[in-house]
């Protein structure tokens, strides 16, 4: 399926506990504000009743913004509320059966962190990928070992997927990331943990302005 490359360009990927007490409602609606193209809903530590909640609240606010819901790992989530599509990591569900479940129009992302991953048929058969980490970050507590930009170069050139960067990404050191060849950043702490989610939003989008 044909998707509008622009909703590739920012992606918040959303992380409670950085919200400062703030609903997650209002600092993705900030964050949308500012320039956000996509949000995935990323709740691991959540009961099913939370995150499903959590799910309907974002899709009432972004529907009707045009904004792609993406939702990380459950399936079942992205299901139960009609969901843009589904995120999965290297010990999630294989894509080909996310596929099955929900559908030939549904966005499916997958996270890459190095060459035998997107050699893989699980990297062919998504419309996008996410590659990281690029930089030290804090928010995943085992995350791989940073690419930097160099390295995220060298898995951007294997693919001619659509590829958003990720890991501690923001908006004084993500310009060389878009020049090696990133389609979009996905950013948790520099907009979730943000004072100004909506200002912190602006500053990245500004690097995607002719």
């Amino acid at each position: 399926m044909t998707y509008d490359p622009k909703i590739w360009r920012l992606c918040l990927v959303t992380d409670r506990g950085l919200s400062r007490g703030r609903s997650l409602v209002d600092v993705v609606s900030a964050a949308v504000q500012g320039g956000v193209t996509m949000v995935q809903l990323r709740e691991k530590d959540a009961s099913t009743r939370e995150f499903l909640a959590e799910a309907v609240a974002l899709k009432t606010l972004l529907k009707p913004l045009g904004v792609p819901l993406i939702i990380n790992d459950r399936v079942d989530i992205a299901q139960a509320i009609d969901a843009d599509g589904v995120h999965v990591g290297q010990t999630d569900m294989p894509v080909e059966i996310v596929r099955q479940l929900i559908g030939p129009d549904k966005i499916i992302g997958l996270s890459i962190t190095n060459r035998t991953q997107i050699e893989r048929d699980d990297a062919k058969r998504t419309d996008y990928l996410g590659i990281g980490p690029l930089y030290l970050q804090t928010t995943k507590a085992n995350a791989s070992t940073p690419l930097g930009v160099e390295g995220f170069r060298a898995l951007r050139a294997l693919s001619f997927k659509p590829v958003m960067a990720i890991g501690g990404l923001n908006a004084t050191n993500s310009a060389a990331v878009l020049e090696a060849g990133a389609d979009g950043l996905a950013i948790v702490s520099a907009i979730v943990g943000a004072d100004d989610s909506r200002a912190a939003a602006a500053a990245v989008a500004k690097l995607f302005t002719p």
